[in-house]
């Protein structure tokens, strides 16, 4: 197959992380996720825990209206002047191009399918799920109680919606900004690596 980047926005709970991780291994090409964290620390020079950190609260009206406009790279005196949440997206779009230029891979969440838009080798994927078997997932995996997951669900998934429409301007979820978007319930995880991986076979006429 041609070269092609799979970016992949999941549910909290609905096994996209893992979806992706599999496609990434049958297909034999690099995934990230966690591991963006330590490239953009090693960029930006801000510290691994500040930007996991970052991720859990809402960043401050900073680069919505600006557009960029004033990012002049980070030794500037803008940077140093820009809020966290922002530094580390803007450190985080640059690790994401550059984890794109070098070829094929599976890149989970971090708005990635929004900052590579413009690339003809994107190939955009969103994962659900029903909440029950979001529950079960998060009890099994997260050690979340049965009781708790579902509030911890929808408050994860409410932050991604406000992270991705600020930096975006699009509403986070909406199948139209997708090129195949899956419901693990129906399909289970093999199902839906199989359903990704057929796509990309169509996708480039083999």
């Amino acid at each position: 197959m041609d070269e092609f980047i799979v970016t992949i926005s999941r549910e909290y709970g609905s096994g996209g992380r893992y979806v992706g991780e599999l496609l990434a291994d049958e297909l034999d090409i690099p995934f990230y996720d966690k591991d963006i964290i330590q490239m953009v620390s090693k960029k930006s020079g801000l510290s691994e825990g500040l930007i996991e950190k970052s991720e859990e609260y809402m960043p401050n009206a900073f680069l919505h209206n600006l557009k960029y406009s004033a990012y002049s790279g980070y030794d500037s005196v803008t940077f140093y002047d820009t809020p966290v949440t922002d530094k580390v997206f803007l450190a985080q779009s640059d690790v994401i191009k550059e984890i794109a230029s070098q070829g094929s891979c599976v890149i989970v969440g971090r708005c990635a399918d929004y900052i590579l838009r413009d690339d003809p080798r994107l190939v955009t994927v969103f994962i659900r799920a029903a909440l029950d078997d979001k529950v079960d997932r998060a009890v099994k995996y997260y050690n979340l109680s049965a009781e708790k997951a579902p509030e911890r669900i929808r408050k994860i998934d409410k932050h991604r919606t406000n992270y991705y429409k600020y930096y975006t301007s699009r509403q986070w979820g909406n199948f139209d900004n997708f090129d195949l978007a899956i419901n693990t319930t129906f399909t289970g995880i093999d199902g839906a690596v199989a359903l990704i991986a057929t796509m990309l076979r169509g996708k480039n006429g083999t």
